[in-house]
């Protein structure tokens, strides 16, 4: 079993859910997708070389290549936006692998969010709005929620109610005043049917398992990060970050589970770099800018901003990473994106350094774009 993590280097939005689309599509059917971290809040784009377009979420960015999808336990299940998403696939023909132990998101989590988040003004986080850091707040006590709760939904009802009364003395906490909105939609007996009702679909769409026992039986499993090495929620930038680990930490425990010893890991980069959301960004540029469809203006995280690439932070964020790799044996390797964007830009003057090898680079979004390079330097030409 050939084992790939696809890790963002900086602040997301580095094009792993090409890269992604690109490995599973070598051996579709023996490939599955782990989502090993953060929620609904990723959106990896993937266009297939005839063009259909696809915002991923929920679903590994494999799916379109014909891969497998296994949601671990340390990602965070939303059912609203599976939901959406799922009518996005109807014609994806196999259901995904979910991990009963993973993190169930419930409205209340998402109301929280947003109330907060609107509430900070000029003085945001970058919360994307969709109750990740709540779900793991609330998660760390009694009234935590998985998947597993999904098969009891009595039980799920009285969390959901037991979530509901927290929300308002979260705000109280936070010393944020609820909206009569707010207050509407924590009462609402409409938004808990709905909830279940989502919640009972997901049971009979998705294939829930006890734990990754499946991982083995495919002969490529490609790891899938979300966001970004800067994102990380023990990274300095904190509390600009995510409530997620987003390098090698989780994807080391689970090949812990499933006996997995050695792991390829491509750390993707652009050219340059983008961040959504406030917080820091040493080498933003006013008046940089580049087509990005996928990141649109919106109301949780504003323009998507741009700045130079920051090689030093970005070395130094990758050999943290390698410092936790749980004993596994790794081979790690960068990937370079969007070189069409930047004309002249040398990809294996940028991984070297970085001080790795480059793996990837890639001249436009699709994976008929991607160039596989050697293996044993920097230096080697592409194969």
């Amino acid at each position: 079993m050939r084992a790939t993590a696809v890790i963002g280097a900086n602040f997301g939005d580095e094009g792993k859910g090409l890269l992604t689309d690109y490995l599973a599509a070598q051996d579709p059917a023996g490939t599955v997708v782990v989502r090993f971290n953060g929620g609904a809040q990723a959106g990896h784009t993937v266009i297939t070389p005839a063009g259909r377009r696809h915002v991923f979420h929920h679903f590994g960015s494999g799916s379109l290549a014909g891969a497998r999808t296994f949601l671990s336990r340390h990602f965070i299940v939303n059912p609203f936006l599976w939901d959406k998403e799922r009518k996005e696939l109807p014609d994806l023909a196999l259901p995904m692998h979910v991990d009963r132990r993973a993190m169930l998101t419930t409205p209340f989590d998402m109301l929280v969010n947003q109330e907060a988040e609107r509430f900070r003004g000029n003085h945001r986080h970058g919360s994307c709005g969709i109750g990740i850091n709540e779900t793991v707040e609330r998660c760390g006590g009694p009234l935590a929620t998985v998947v597993a709760d999904i098969d009891r939904p009595t039980r799920l009802r009285e969390l959901l109610e037991g979530i509901a009364e927290r929300s308002l003395s979260r705000l109280e906490q936070l010393a944020v005043a609820p909206s009569p909105f707010f207050l509407e939609m924590v009462r609402s007996e409409a938004l808990v049917a709905s909830y279940l009702e989502l919640c009972d679909q997901f049971r009979w769409a998705e294939h829930l398992v006890d734990g990754p026992a499946a991982l083995p039986g495919f002969r490529h499993v490609v790891f899938e990060g979300a966001q970004g090495l800067l994102l990380d929620e023990r990274h300095r930038f904190f509390p600009h970050v995510t409530r997620s680990r987003t390098g090698i930490h989780n994807v080391a425990r689970i090949a812990a589970e499933v006996g997995l010893q050695e792991l390829e890991v491509v750390y993707v980069t652009r050219t340059y770099l983008t961040r959504h959301g406030a917080g820091p960004f040493p080498t933003e540029r006013p008046g940089l800018s580049f087509p990005d469809p996928t990141n649109a203006p919106n109301e949780w995280q504003g323009a998507l901003r741009f700045g130079d690439l920051d090689i030093p932070l970005m070395a130094e964020s990758i050999a943290n990473d390698l410092s936790d790799t749980g004993g596994l044996r790794v081979a790690p390797y960068l990937a370079v994106t969007c070189l069409d964007q930047v004309p002249g830009a040398v990809p294996v003057r940028i991984a070297d350094a970085c001080g790795l090898p480059l793996g990837y680079s890639s001249l436009g979004p699709s994976r008929d774009r991607v160039t596989t390079w050697g293996r044993l330097s920097s230096s080697a030409g592409p194969r």
